[in-house]
C-alpha cells in the first residue's frame, strides 16, 4: 500500500467536496505567477475538472494532491507532480500552502512524501522545479530537499510589466 502520510499532513486525491478550496486557490490572484494562470476560473469549470482528477497519473501526464492537515483534517495546499514523462522518467512538482497555513513545515513534509512516492512507486529518475529568483521561500525549500540549480531562464516570466529571470531546480535519483 501506499502511504502518502506524513507526521502532520496527508497527501490525498481530489474529491467533489473539493470545490471550494480549489476555487478560492485557483482564483487567488497572487497565486497565478506561479501557477501561470491569466484568468479567474468558474466553479463550473473547476466541477468538470474534478470529475476527471480520477484520470491515472500515466494518462493524465499530471497528478494533483491536496495536502490536507491530520489533526483538522482541513485543506491547506496542494503539490502537483506536472509533464510527467515515463518513457524519461522525470515529472516537475509545483506545491502551494495556504498563506494561513504556511511556516508550519507543511511543504516540507509534503514534498518528502511526494519524492519518495515518486521515486519508489512511480520509479522516477528525477524530479524538476521552476521557480522564479525571488520566491526565496521556494528557493530554500527545494535546496533543502537537495534539489541542484542546473540553469537559468532569463527574462523567462513576465510579472506585472518586468521581467525574472526562472531558475530550474532538479533532484537526480541515485
Amino acid at each position: 500500500m501506499i502511504n502518502l502520510k506524513g507526521e502532520n499532513i496527508k497527501l490525498r486525491a481530489l474529491e467533489p467536496e473539493d470545490l471550494d478550496f480549489l476555487y478560492q486557490i485557483e482564483n487567488n490572484e497572487s497565486f497565478w505567477e506561479i501557477s501561470h494562470t491569466q484568468t479567474p476560473f468558474s466553479k463550473y469549470i473547476l466541477k468538470q475538472y474534478l470529475e476527471n482528477a480520477h484520470l491515472d497519473i500515466f494518462e493524465a501526464k499530471q497528478l494533483r494532491l491536496v495536502i490536507e492537515e491530520k489533526s483538522s483534517k482541513k485543506q491547506i495546499g496542494m503539490i502537483d507532480l506536472f509533464d510527467f514523462n515515463p518513457t524519461h522518467k522525470r515529472a516537475g512538482v509545483g506545491i502551494l500552502i495556504h498563506p494561513n497555513f504556511q511556516k508550519n513545515g507543511f511543504a516540507s513534509e509534503s514534498l518528502d512524501i511526494l519524492i519518495k512516492y515518486a521515486f519508489s512507486h512511480l520509479n522516477l529518475h528525477q524530479l524538476f522545479a521552476n521557480i522564479t529568483e525571488d520566491n526565496t521561500k521556494s528557493i530554500t525549500l527545494f535546496n533543502k530537499h537537495l534539489f541542484k540549480k542546473v540553469g537559468v531562464k532569463k527574462d523567462w516570466i513576465l510579472s506585472e510589466g518586468k521581467y525574472k529571470d526562472e531558475i530550474l531546480f532538479q533532484l537526480i535519483k541515485e
